[in-house]
């Protein structure tokens, strides 16, 4: 292709990377390095016939205006917004370093900060749920491939419904089935015999919640492109194996899983990046008093009478970071694997 015919042909995608990607993480960068301009407040004297004259401190609305007209990205802090403790908070961790005798107890500190609580879970619930979706869409697609082609139809269409149903939606259902009321939740109390018996009371029972429910949301996902890959599977392969005699473990670990490798790194790389922003579960598990997330802080600062418009930028950076962070692995094993190929 020449290079003009390139250009024409890749310059709609460019633009758009450009207008969708390009320019709002920079308004987020240059968002998180400004805080909002603070009111001027002025004193004025009232005087009155029977009380006197009196002082009293008001906010000068022009001179408040001319300000925020002047500088509209508002005042620049540099990075001291990243280094409170609504965020990294080094001044905090430095205290908690230095007051805490065991390392249990300056973990202890530490997690009880806001962007660490939410980044502990947020970890745990990456790297939780992203193996464990793997596996299960796998074991999925061989079942499924495994059926008769009249009924792989139907599996087809029951294994997707966890993908179809609106993620928000899914946490809502999965919730009212745990409450003490629901259908699980009765069940699980009656076992207990406990009436007080509840999942929800628990922060590590809830993160369990979130994490079961993030497995059985996105595995269909893994599902389909797996099943699609083993569509693709060389038979003859398969069938050299079985006069081998190797077993219907070995034909999936020697043969089907070096395969499926790349459609492997593929549903990872994806599946890291959604994982890490988890959110919908936390809403619709009413789930803030014991799982937090960097998303959801983005959220919550979004919210409110008061919008945290340079709280939630920052946050937002550094969920950024993190999941280049998290993904270069991944990248740096696929750039191999490409070029000893090449």
């Amino acid at each position: 292709m020449r290079h003009r015919t390139f250009f024409w042909f890749f310059l709609p995608t460019a633009l758009a990377m450009l207008l969708f990607i390009a320019f709002p993480i920079v308004s987020v960068l240059l968002q998180s390095v400004f805080a909002p301009h603070q009111a001027v407040f002025v004193e004025v004297e009232n005087c009155t016939p029977l009380v006197g004259c009196t002082t009293e401190t008001a906010v000068d609305h022009d001179a408040t205006r001319s300000l925020r007209e002047a500088q509209p990205l508002g005042r620049f802090v540099g990075l001291d917004i990243y280094f409170d403790r609504a965020h990294l908070a080094l001044t905090e961790v430095g205290e908690a370093w230095a007051g805490a005798d065991t390392w249990g107890a300056f973990w202890g500190k530490v997690f009880n900060l806001p962007l660490y609580r939410a980044l502990s879970f947020t970890l745990t619930f990456t790297f939780v749920v992203t193996p464990l979706l793997i596996v299960f869409g796998l074991m999925i697609a061989l079942a499924v491939n495994s059926l008769h082609r009249r009924l792989k139809g139907l599996m087809i269409f029951f294994s997707l419904l966890p993908m179809i149903v609106t993620p928000l939606i899914g946490s809502l259902i999965l919730f009212w089935m745990l409450d003490s009321r629901g259908v699980v939740g009765s069940a699980l109390v009656a076992l207990a015999g406990d009436p007080n018996f509840s999942l929800k009371a628990s922060t590590g029972l809830t993160w369990v919640m979130l994490m079961v429910y993030g497995v059985w949301h996105a595995a269909p996902f893994a599902f389909v492109v797996f099943y699609a890959g083993l569509q693709t599977l060389p038979k003859d392969q398969l069938e050299s194996a079985m006069i081998d005699g190797a077993t219907r473990w070995q034909q999936v670990k020697y043969v089907v899983v070096p395969h499926l490798m790349p459609l492997v790194t593929f549903v990872a790389l994806i599946q890291l990046m959604d994982n890490f922003r988890v959110f919908e579960p936390i809403v619709g598990f009413n789930a803030p008093a014991h799982a937090t997330s960097l998303s959801w802080i983005i959220f919550n600062d979004l919210g409110g009478e008061t919008r945290q418009l340079s709280a939630a930028s920052t946050t937002s950076v550094l969920t950024i970071i993190g999941v280049a962070i998290l993904l270069s692995p991944v990248l740096v094993r696929t750039w191999h694997d490409f070029k000893q190929k090449t």
